[in-house]
């Protein structure tokens, strides 16, 4: 802010090349680039702390109706004579307030006014009030001897409103300021549509599981983490849904037919990767099928697919498909990924953990945390359980030297072979602990399940009666492990 006695400059104001505009190459050069700015059409121009009415001769010269207005009644004057008989009108007021009521206007120009006003911000929210929709706001302004609004400072003032704001330097055309110049003066047009609402990709991925392992693919001539693991995934298409484009970057990347009911929500994640806009990611569950195996379909943009236990992924992976599979493995539902700019794309063992878990809502009184399971092996029990509880879609969660435990969602089942185990063996038929009952999806699948049972230590209950001992209606299979541990697995 300074402060002008701009009725005692108004007399020697058009003395200045680019204020009089009186040498005709000085007026042919603005002309040129008012052209360029305005446009093609007759439009309603304001030309705000207008001086002496200079530029507003020349823009009603190229048929434009402009309205003009000043602070100084002296130069206020001035322009009333030099525009008299081009139809402008010329007004006393405020530029940062002009008194124009709620008149509309498809341009409105500001030379050198901005880096005066008190509250800039304020002014420019006003004049993209008084802009029709697609109008344009044409600001002149630079930095003379440490004086000034830089074009970085005033791009910035405007982004709150507009995101089309094209810059123009006009230090390099001696011809504007009637001789050469070093210091730094430009243009910006400002168009007054306003900035568009945050929108932000949505892809999925696909977390195919192959009891305790996942199936991942190597990127390849992509041009984007080249070299790195990460699961099936794509972007959502215009009109698809999320489970729409899950079915379809299964079938365009591995070659797999999902029906839609086979998917499950494992996590969803917003995540934004280093000096990248922000993106959703929906990451499903679904069954390996081995009458359907997986294959790579696109080798133009993947090396191999390869299979690897959930608990024990491979260090070269893209950060963001490792979090969202760590983040699954540990049974969170939502989280927040966010790298810093300088992060890399690759997941770093050593590095900082970008991945925050967001808590889910409602309350969680009365339900299941885990099931606490003494076995007199553990060896033993881990491999058994180990392999029932992954196959069922558990994953590995703890381990220490007693004891191990498998998670699903928010509940997870522990087996302990503790030091305070009492010798007696377990009995089902004691009062305590009978049997755990879960859930598999359907007749094909408790099937598979019995079938290779055995070679993990579980003989099948109730032989005579499978697989309806639980009754005509209830479909379901009683294992039994080495210990006399007893579970009940029952289609949905």
């Amino acid at each position: 802010m300074t402060t002008i006695d701009w009725d005692s400059a108004a007399d020697s104001f058009d003395e200045e090349p680019d204020h009089g505009l009186l040498d005709p190459v000085v007026r042919h050069a603005w002309a040129q680039r008012l052209e360029n700015w305005l446009p093609g059409g007759r439009s309603e121009v304001l030309d705000l702390g207008c001086g002496t009415g200079s530029l507003a001769l020349v823009v009603a010269g190229q048929g434009h109706r402009v309205t003009a207005v000043d602070r100084s009644p002296r130069m206020v004057e001035q322009a009333r004579a030099k525009l008299a008989g081009t139809g402008t009108e010329v007004l006393v007021g405020d530029a940062a307030r002009p008194p124009v009521g709620k008149q509309q206007f498809d341009v409105i120009m500001a030379r050198h006014v901005v880096w005066l006003l008190p509250d800039p911000e304020a002014a420019l929210r006003h004049w993209f009030g008084l802009l029709r929709p697609g109008g344009r706001l044409l600001l002149i302004e630079g930095v003379w001897g440490g004086v000034g609004l830089s074009a970085e400072r005033l791009t910035a003032l405007l982004t709150p409103f507009t995101e089309r704001i094209h810059h123009e330097r006009l230090s390099g055309d001696p011809n504007l300021w009637g001789k050469q110049v070093d210091d730094d003066r430009y243009a910006l047009v400002a168009r007054a549509e306003p900035p568009h609402r945050h929108a932000e990709i949505v892809d999925v991925h696909l977390i195919l599981r192959r009891g305790p392992d996942v199936l991942l693919a190597r990127r390849a001539g992509t041009g984007y983490a080249d070299g790195l693991f990460n699961g099936p995934s794509g972007h959502v298409e215009d009109g698809e849904d999320v489970r729409e484009a899950m079915v379809r970057e299964a079938a365009e990347e591995i070659g797999l037919a999902l029906d839609p009911d086979e998917l499950r929500v494992a996590l969803v994640m917003q995540h934004r990767g280093p000096g990248g806009r922000p993106r959703t990611g929906w990451f499903f569950e679904a069954e390996y099928d081995p009458a359907r195996p997986p294959y790579n379909r696109e080798p133009e943009k993947c090396s191999e697919l390869a299979w690897f236990p959930l608990d024990a992924l491979p260090d070269d992976m893209v950060a963001y498909c490792r979090a969202g599979l760590d983040g699954y493995r540990a049974g969170e539902h939502f989280l927040i990924h966010w790298h810093e700019d300088g992060d890399s794309v690759a997941y770093q063992p050593h590095g900082i953990r970008r991945a925050v878990p967001l808590r889910s809502g409602g309350s969680g009184t009365g339900g299941v945390h885990h099931i606490e399971l003494w076995v007199p092996d553990l060896a033993v029990a881990e491999a058994g359980w180990g392999w029932l509880l992954g196959e069922l879609g558990h994953v590995p969660y703890q381990r220490w030297e007693h004891g191990r435990s498998w998670r699903r969602g928010d509940t997870y089942l522990v087996i302990e072979q503790s030091p305070d185990l009492a010798p007696e063996p377990h009995d089902r038929l004691r009062p305590g602990l009978n049997h755990l009952a879960l859930h598999v999806r359907d007749r094909a699948t408790l099937d598979a399940l019995v079938a290779r049972a055995p070679e993990h230590g579980w003989r099948l209950l109730f032989a005579d009666r499978h697989p309806y001992a639980g009754g005509d209606g209830h479909c379901a299979a009683y294992l039994e492990d080495t210990a006399g541990y007893e579970v009940e697995l029952v289609v949905r």
